[in-house]
């Protein structure tokens, strides 16, 4: 487990790389961080809201497709429902809510 401030620092780097790498994937999506929230919305309208929750240490994501909350294991952010991987969901989410096929890499860290 992560200090806190470390766990904050990580998750503020993390939204810069997704906002990064939806910028550079030419997406028609807006990013917008408040606080614990990034907040990527279509053009559309379709919204995806990825939250770090800082108690647990868990990174959440809610979508369309339902809302998922992961963890941190062995090196992985895994969803406690089904053990996708985060950046999978984040990708499906973004397709869905797009449009477009999404690519937002992993990031290391």
């Amino acid at each position: 487990m992560m200090t806190e401030s470390a766990f904050l620092q990580y998750t503020d780097r993390l939204f810069a790389h997704i906002e990064d790498q939806i910028d550079e994937a030419g997406l028609d999506v807006d990013c917008r961080l408040a606080g614990n929230v990034l907040t990527l919305e279509a053009d559309g309208g379709g919204q995806i809201v990825i939250n770090r929750h800082t108690p647990n240490q868990e990174l959440w994501i809610a979508a369309k497709s339902g809302g998922y909350h992961f963890s941190l294991r062995d090196g992985a952010w895994l969803a406690a429902r089904d053990g996708s991987e985060f950046f999978a969901v984040l990708n499906r989410a973004l397709a869905e809510t797009s449009g477009a096929a999404a690519a937002v890499e992993p990031f290391a860290g």
